[in-house]
């Protein structure tokens, strides 16, 4: 009798196979009603990133959050699917907030809906286990979302005046005498303007995601990869401030026409280049503290 009901039961149950179209019908469903829903929010999203030279790093943000969902795919497939009503409630206010930035042409929380969406879709599915696993990649696609304009100009107007702050600074001890009002520089051969192009907004977001990136891939330990993350602030302000500096010397020395021709616009990967350099530097001098430390607590053990 026992044999019996065990063959009725399995025999009850869906092949395995049926069970996977099942589940690929339904996901190819859900994916179609996601783009149909934000198909629109995407495509405007790709051509700013296209369009607007400060947010262009947008194109390497998804991409390396793929990457390390495939990198973790083992990982991720071992954690215990504990699905979760609570996504659900995610879920809607998600849809709340698009149907609030479609209605108020506010692109922000347009995008910001997509990413809420999907915290809401792996929790409701998976649970609460799988979304913290997730965490990280899913977290790094908020860089891929531009900042909203009235944000942008608090953040880039002090930064303005930062650099050129530090420009007015260094430039005379360097023998060029200067005159600094606010975001102009005021120099004997003529005016520099340190312009909103200037700012280093450029530099500074994408020099972030890089350097999250770059403390991803090399480093595996928590603390330094925040360091990485938040050293690449002080970094990009200073390599901006040290473009201006050479920019100030070329229209005082040599010609101000080439200095604002060529050199501006080579200047700009030039100094992202020397950022990049003091980033790695850094992490050496993380590194080679962390020997020496390590070296000087073995003296110290008996």
């Amino acid at each position: 009798m026992s044999y019996l009901a065990q063959t009725a039961s399995l025999s009850e149950r869906p092949p395995q196979p049926a069970l996977n179209r099942k589940s690929s019908w339904q996901a190819a469903i859900l994916f179609l009603l996601i783009g149909w829903l934000y198909g629109s929010v995407l495509f405007h999203l790709a051509k700013q990133w296209s369009n607007d030279p400060n947010f262009s790093h947008g194109f390497f943000v998804p991409l390396f959050s793929l990457f390390v969902l495939w990198q973790d795919r083992d990982r991720l497939a071992r954690e215990p699917r504990d699905p979760s009503s609570s996504g659900l409630l995610i879920v809607v206010f998600a849809l709340v907030v698009l149907v609030a930035g479609v209605l108020g042409v506010e692109l922000f929380l347009s995008r910001i809906s997509l990413l809420l969406l999907i915290a809401g879709l792996v929790i409701f599915f998976r649970g609460w286990h799988s979304f913290l696993a997730v965490l990280f990649p899913w977290a790094f696609l908020f860089l891929m979302i531009p900042i909203p304009e009235i944000v942008f100009g608090q953040i880039t107007f002090p930064l303005q005046i930062l650099a050129s702050k530090v420009a007015a600074l260094l430039l005379p001890l360097l023998g060029v005498p200067v005159l600094r009002e606010g975001n102009i520089i005021n120099l004997p051969a003529m005016p520099l303007e340190v312009v909103e192009a200037c700012s280093g907004i450029r530099s500074l977001l994408s020099l972030v995601t890089l350097a999250i990136i770059y403390g991803y891939l090399v480093e595996t330990r928590t603390w330094v990869r925040v360091a990485l993350a938040l050293a690449s602030i002080p970094i990009a302000v200073a390599a901006n401030s040290l473009r201006i500096v050479g920019t100030g010397l070329l229209v005082q020395y040599w010609d101000p026409d080439k200095a604002e021709g060529f050199f501006h616009i080579f200047s700009g990967w030039l100094v992202f280049v020397v950022a990049l350099a003091m980033l790695f530097l850094f992490h050496r001098l993380l590194l080679i503290g962390r020997m020496r430390t390590g070296a000087r607590t073995d003296e110290a053990r008996p």
